[in-house]
């Protein structure tokens, strides 16, 4: 498997200090925050996405993919939420990225068979676009389907090559399901898998990896034994916990623990 890191877990750094942190600790690929708060977004011109995509190219660091913002089980009308998506393809295009993260974003105020209904719609209109440029729209588990589940609730109907599935472990572990389970569920349809430790259910603080509750070792093992050979990303949620320790001091030790975790499973 291949090892990458979110740049959530550093805020605002520019991209030669994210490339640096990548190249130093040794990983191979990096996922992109993409928001106006960041040096990446939707928002940069033709000139500046082909000077990130240089920048990448020079560095060895494969741009992972692109953690948008579009929930697309939102309540409301479609287009706004298919144009977001479509504006993230797009840079994702033009940066070289293989994925768009997408969340699913159900209200409250919808019956469960609305929120999946209307998330398989858009994800589907937009899976000709993402077809079209070559990359995958993945639907994290996260929020209202956090769980693997869940998540096969949407993904099922749409049933197009161009969406798939990001495992964040947290999240399906937050929703009581193993992740032998998750795994099951995701399979078909897994683009890759977010990492993260946390002290409890309670207290969500990021914290460093091998240091919290979450089940890394069972994730890992269950991926290694299926043979399952894509990209592991450690998303440290740093933007939203700013008392949480600095994730470039993490990264080395980040690294040799996930390491230590598939040489384990081998």
């Amino acid at each position: 498997m291949k090892l990458a890191f979110s740049t959530l877990g550093v805020p605002g750094l520019p991209l030669p200090d994210v490339l640096r942190l990548a190249t130093t600790y040794g990983y191979h690929g990096v996922e992109l925050r993409a928001h106006p708060e960041e040096p990446v977004h939707p928002g940069l011109d033709l000139t500046q996405r082909a000077d990130a995509a240089a920048q990448f190219k020079a560095a060895g660091v494969a741009v992972l993919g692109l953690a948008g913002y579009a929930r697309v089980a939102a309540p409301g009308d479609d287009e706004p939420v298919i144009e977001e998506i479509r504006r993230l393809l797009d840079l994702a295009r033009d940066l070289g990225a293989p994925f768009v993260r997408v969340f699913p974003g159900g209200g409250t105020e919808q019956s469960r068979e609305e929120a999946d209904a209307t998330a398989a719609r858009r994800l589907g209109t937009a899976a000709e676009y993402a077809a079209d440029l070559g990359v995958r729209i993945l639907l994290e588990t996260h929020d209202s389907h956090r769980t693997g589940a869940e998540a096969i609730r949407v993904l099922g109907p749409v049933g197009h090559r161009q969406v798939g599935s990001l495992w964040d472990v947290m999240h399906s572990w937050l929703g009581g399901e193993q992740p032998s389970e998750t795994y099951a569920a995701l399979a078909p349809h897994l683009g890759y898998v977010q990492v993260k430790d946390i002290a409890s259910a309670e207290d969500t603080t990021p914290l460093p990896l091998g240091k919290g509750v979450l089940p890394l070792a069972e994730c890992v093992e269950v991926l290694s034994r299926h043979g399952w050979d894509g990209w592991l990303c450690w998303e440290y949620e740093k933007r939203w916990y700013e008392a949480a320790a600095p994730l470039p001091d993490l990264l080395g030790p980040g690294r040799e623990h996930l390491a230590r975790l598939l040489n384990d499973s081998a």
